[in-house]
């Protein structure tokens, strides 16, 4: 322990310090570091939590990369069959870093029962389908099984059921339009979706993809599209680009932030939000620990004239008051996680704050504990503070011994 820290641990720990006039403002630098450290672990906890979880949501029903036919359908229904003998189906061997792909359709329909009816889109899954990725999205019953022969069951939207007063075990009839005419099935509920996503919610049901198959006269290895999934969200567009080279010519690919632009841009305002909110409280913290530091030094200018006068110089010194300075930043760094980890903690598992889906997209606030950005801000908030801390100690080197010894 060498000298300088010493005197600063004695002029942190004196009784007098502590009774000065300097007392009730290292409280409040105390208090700014704590309660900006808590804004900042809030706010990137939700903004990363809240990009995850949209983004979640969004590639469950869609997968992270489309495959279609190369037209100009831009509607969510399937037109034009694609036969899924094709190299890169069962597996997509050719592009790494892809986990999974599964095939399906989707068709236009209009529900009816024997007091409303509501328009639909019947998205056709297989065997091949990933249900694990909306498996937390079930509020009610069970997934279908797909995996025997065709079958009724299909699972609607909490949205869907309400207005249409349907819960599990009712049946109801679907009308398929075509050519001339239509088609009639009639489909069994065994499960309730709410995922929170309202453009979801409100149109689709999935059921057996084979329905679809029949009603537009497939055959029974043909389908709509197929829905790629990426190991890593982060790389979607390159391996978009990768997906698109290795099939054949006449289809074509759409990452999910093609497909959905307006969603991901608005997502992209949340990382220039938390960027201003760490500026602002890194700035108030920085501020309030420069007015302590300048009262400390003021109130301390006898004892500054002392040390200079036994030989100590003016970096000697300012170490001293920069030493008392680390110890406030770090106990308000102390103080400031336990309480925003805390809060992060509490609506992690019990969801206490509660968003409106139709403007966010969630039912409850997301957040994501990220101990590796947590360290940062712990890090960058200590290192900013003490570098700016050095323009106001640069005051020490100005004072002289004899005037500060005669100072009162």
């Amino acid at each position: 322990m060498n000298l300088e820290y010493f005197i600063a641990k004695r002029l942190i720990t004196a009784k007098d310090h502590k009774s000065s006039i300097s007392a009730p403002i290292i409280k409040i630098a105390i208090s700014a570091i704590a309660i900006g450290m808590v804004m900042m672990i809030i706010s990137v906890a939700t903004g990363i939590g809240l990009q995850q979880k949209i983004r979640q949501k969004v590639s469950a029903f869609n997968g992270h990369i489309i495959i279609s036919n190369y037209d100009d359908n831009q509607s969510q229904v399937s037109v034009e069959p694609i036969s899924i003998k094709q190299d890169f189906y069962p597996k997509f061997n050719s592009v790494p870093g892809i986990s999974h792909i599964q095939a399906v359709a989707s068709k236009s329909g209009i529900i009816r029962t024997e007091n409303a009816f509501e328009g639909i889109i019947f998205k056709g899954v297989g065997k091949d389908y990933q249900w694990e990725n909306i498996q937390e999205y079930i509020v009610q019953g069970r997934i279908p099984n797909f995996k025997s022969s065709i079958n009724e069951e299909v699972i609607i939207s909490q949205f869907i059921a309400n207005r249409l007063n349907l819960k599990v075990g009712d049946g109801f009839n679907t009308y398929f339009m075509k050519e001339n005419g239509y088609n009639v099935r009639n489909f069994d509920v065994v499960g309730i979706y709410n995922s929170g996503f309202q453009e979801f919610d409100a149109s689709y049901i999935l059921g057996d993809i084979r329905h679809l198959q029949r009603i537009n006269k497939w055959k029974p290895d043909e389908v709509g599209a197929f829905e790629v999934f990426v190991d890593d969200f982060a790389n979607i567009e390159s391996k978009g680009s990768e997906v698109y080279q290795q099939i054949a010519s006449t289809l074509n690919t759409q990452t999910i932030v093609e497909k959905y632009y307006f969603i991901f841009e608005w997502l992209k305002l949340f990382d220039f939000n938390i960027i201003v909110i760490l500026i602002i409280m890194i700035v108030v913290a920085t501020i309030n620990m420069v007015v302590a530091l300048l009262v400390l030094i003021l109130e301390r200018t006898q004892m500054i004239g002392i040390l200079k006068a036994l030989g100590a110089n003016n970096w000697a010194v300012r170490k001293i008051f920069l030493y008392n300075a680390f110890y406030l930043i770090v106990r308000g760094l102390f103080l400031g996680n336990g309480i925003g980890i805390g809060l992060v903690l509490i609506q992690q598992y019990f969801g206490i704050i509660t968003l409106n889906p139709e403007n966010y997209y969630v039912n409850v606030a997301p957040v994501t504990l990220n101990l590796g950005y947590i360290l940062l801000l712990n890090i960058g908030t200590v290192v900013i503070c003490l570098i700016v801390l050095l323009v106001p100690s640069f005051i020490i080197t100005k004072i002289s011994p004899v005037t500060a010894i005669r100072f009162d």
